[in-house]
């Protein structure tokens, strides 16, 4: 048989992408790393992502989990900045001409990536927890807006209502009165109720800051539906956990491979599978009191994915057809040609091999956000843990701290199958026992 240049094309097509492989792939073993809690290990090795945004966002999780948020920010801005620059160059219809044809031909995970709806706010969700680490409340309020904004173009683009961007309210409200703005965060929390996200969380919120403002009748409406708030003394410190459970959701393909006449045609789309970790939330436990307080889901990541995706399916689905037909096209037109059954059989591996489901996703995300908020008298040291809800992992001891009158104590959390990481923002620690000196002989 001669080798033709049809028939080289097609093998030198054939070839890498029959050895390629998917994104959940090439990204186990850092991902791996971050469920066993080696979160050095694991952003060392995010950096091989082939992925602007997904190598800045993964990594940047990683950090953050570690507890090194200036770090985290850096990583988590790049991939704003990959996203960035991939969605303005479509926009002016700039993108790499070779990116184009291969995408057209080959499959969707030929394009650059700029990090789907969900994951471009859950970016900004990041950016504003690092500001928040920092004590950077104005930061906070920034990022917090962009999440809004993003949330609000998709739901718009997509004319639908996600129910989504409870983690970017309760930031804001956070944030709101940190900067003495009680009126803001009232409204931020309105907007959970509206959600009817974190009733546990948002009913005392509600009250407590109805109270502040001066409106009497707004704690009638917020005790009638969330019942009686026990409102802390205005002086009490405040202790705010906000964690990610579990781990989100990784893409998973879904193929067929048609046998038709002289040949076969192939169409892949991707599905979210259900998530993983942690199917419970978290606690503040405070052990000298016998007190527990309960966290409450403010963002169901998975849940949200799932449907961002179901959104643009169609349109996937669509292009995945038009790209069968294409190569079910080329194979008929090769078969016609000299030594055509070797180069239709050729051609048929091609369409088989190069049309796969574009499985790219941040997979670090957690599965959902939770968060509690416990108050504490002021001025007093008082012992802090974090636990699972009806789970086996064991409790994290955060130490014993002591809050001034008004502060506000945060803990950042992380929860997954290897355990607990928490990392404590503001607070008093008890001072170091004093030196025992030793007495000469």
């Amino acid at each position: 048989m001669r080798v033709s240049a049809p028939l080289l094309a097609a093998l030198l097509l054939a070839w890498p992408l029959s050895a390629c492989r998917t994104y959940n792939q090439r990204v186990a073993a850092p991902v791996g790393a971050f469920e066993r809690g080696d979160f050095a290990a694991a952003e060392a090795g995010f950096v091989d992502v082939n992925s602007g945004f997904l190598r800045g966002a993964e990594a940047g999780m990683a950090a953050f989990a570690d507890g090194r948020f200036l770090d985290a920010r850096r990583h988590f801005n790049e991939a704003l900045d990959a996203s960035d620059d991939v969605r303005e160059r479509a926009a002016v219809g700039a993108e790499n001409a070779i990116e184009g044809v291969l995408t057209l031909a080959i499959n969707e995970g030929q394009a650059d990536y700029a990090g789907e709806g969900y994951e471009r706010v859950m970016l900004h969700v990041m950016l504003a927890l690092t500001y928040l680490a920092e004590g950077d409340a104005e930061g906070v309020l920034v990022e917090s807006r962009r999440v809004d904004d993003i949330l609000t173009a998709e739901e718009e683009l997509y004319d639908t209502d996600y129910g989504a961007g409870g983690i970017g309210h309760l930031l804001s409200a956070v944030a709101y009165e940190l900067t003495g703005q009680p009126g803001d965060a009232y409204i931020d929390y309105q907007r959970l109720a509206e959600k009817d996200l974190a009733p546990d969380l948002v009913g005392p919120a509600l009250a407590r800051l109805a109270r502040r403002l001066g409106r009497a009748s707004d704690i009638d409406r917020w005790e009638a539906r969330y019942g009686p708030a026990q409102l802390p003394p205005d002086d009490a410190g405040t202790v705010v956990l906000i964690a990610g459970v579990g781990m989100g959701p990784a893409k998973r393909e879904i193929k067929i491979d048609i046998p038709v006449k002289g040949g076969v045609f192939s169409w892949a789309v991707p599905e979210f599978g259900p998530g993983s970790g942690l199917s419970s939330g978290l606690a503040l436990v405070f052990p000298e009191s016998g007190v527990r307080v309960e966290s409450d889901r403010v963002e169901d990541v998975a849940a949200v994915s799932k449907e961002n995706l179901s959104d643009r399916i169609a349109l996937i689905a669509a292009r995945s057809a038009a790209r069968g037909l294409l190569k079910r096209q080329l194979a008929d037109q090769m078969r016609d040609n000299k030594n055509g059954e070797a180069l239709g059989l050729i051609a048929d591996m091609f369409t088989i091999l190069s049309e796969r489901a574009d499985l790219r996703a941040w997979r670090t995300l957690p599965r959902e956000w939770v968060a509690a908020r416990a108050f504490l008298p002021a001025g007093e040291f008082v012992e802090i843990e974090l636990a699972e809800t009806g789970g086996t992992l064991a409790r994290v001891p955060l130490g014993s701290y002591r809050l001034a009158e008004g502060e506000t104590m945060f803990v950042l959390a992380r929860a997954l199958d290897s355990g607990i990481v928490a990392h404590v923002i503001g607070g008093e620690l008890p001072p170091p026992p004093p030196a025992i000196e030793s007495v000469p002989d």
